[in-house]
């Protein structure tokens, strides 16, 4: 299966999964009365929307580039994460927090029939576990292909579909434990609190999962800089040809999942002619696209390392490094 083949996979598993789950979870939270439970059910409605969201961006990602978007419509995916992150929080936490608040706060509240929430719980806890293995099955994949630790890979992936449902289904799992704890809580004291703290602490979990997705496709959205090992590859690419004199300034930008632009200032061995120097660019350019599969688009730019504004140009944007004489 392809990587874009796969990462619809999962999100399609996930969006079946959380739609049965949330089905599930509003006939329990009408049946027990559970703020909980009706917290999780939205939780679940709410992912359900964003797997809605991660389908979207990886169809419109896909798309080729054209006469006004000439660098593709890789970043599309990113636009339509930062959108489920919203959902996430919208839809779920301030829902959850509501409702948590709302029975803590007010009238006592009498619990009914609650074996009803734990079979549900139980189920939709099966259920979860299924979307979120195929989830860490795919992420654990990317990281090893990467050769980096999940927790790096995580920090620095340009994917944000198959972390968006790692973290969402792992939300999930724990949002049920929680829930649990509070319909249990509340059958064993009889008081109606213990559901509501429950909701809150739902409430605060999407939130920061929320938070954490943002977060990073706002800086993929802005325009982050490539994976560091492959920058210094691309360096010690365009360093090593015989035509270069030194690598004066080495600019990198994510324009999609896979799919990284390059921007290089380069000084040249002043004898080149210039029929020679063009040849080298198309050369060098050719090269990191061959040598580096995720290298979209190239560009090179002749420049005498002397130049003092463009010293201080790169002095600004990366602070006080040695830059070749």
């Amino acid at each position: 299966m392809s990587e874009s083949g796969e990462s619809t996979f999962t999100v399609v598993l996930a969006g079946a999964m959380n739609l049965a789950i949330a089905i599930m979870k509003f006939v329990a939270g009408a049946v027990t009365g559970s703020a909980a439970m009706l917290a999780e059910a939205v939780h679940s409605v709410a992912d359900t929307l964003t797997e809605g969201l991660l389908l979207a961006g990886l169809k419109v990602s896909d798309k080729p580039a054209d006469r006004r978007h000439p660098f593709g419509y890789g970043k599309a995916r990113y636009f339509w994460s930062l959108l489920a992150a919203v959902s996430i929080f919208v839809s779920g936490a301030v829902f959850a927090l509501y409702e948590g608040f709302s029975t803590i706060f007010g009238e006592p509240e009498e619990q009914t029939s609650p074996q009803w929430a734990y079979l549900v719980l139980a189920i939709a806890f099966a259920l979860e576990s299924v979307s979120w293995s195929q989830a860490v099955r795919q992420v654990r994949r990317e990281a090893a292909e990467q050769n980096r630790t999940l927790r790096v890979h995580l920090r620095r992936s340009d994917d944000p579909t198959s972390k968006t449902v790692l973290y969402e289904d792992s939300a999930a799992l724990v949002g049920l434990l929680l829930a649990f704890a509070g319909v249990g809580l509340h059958q064993l004291t009889g008081s109606s609190l213990w559901d509501g703290v429950a909701s809150v602490a739902i409430g605060v979990l999407l939130a920061f999962v929320a938070f954490l997705l943002g977060r990073t496709n706002a800086g993929l959205l802005i325009g982050r800089q490539a994976d560091p090992t492959l920058v210094y590859a691309i360096h010690a690419t365009i360093a090593a040809a015989p035509e270069v004199e030194a690598v004066v300034d080495l600019q990198t930008m994510l324009i999609g999942t896979d799919r990284v632009l390059v921007c290089a200032r380069v000084d040249f061995d002043d004898a080149l002619a210039a029929a020679d120097l063009e040849r080298a660019c198309v050369r060098l350019a050719g090269e990191l696209q061959a040598e580096h599969t995720d290298v979209a688009e190239v560009f090179i730019e002749p420049v005498p390392r002397t130049d003092q504004q463009l010293r201080e140009t790169v002095l600004a944007r990366y602070g006080k490094i040695d830059l070749p004489r």
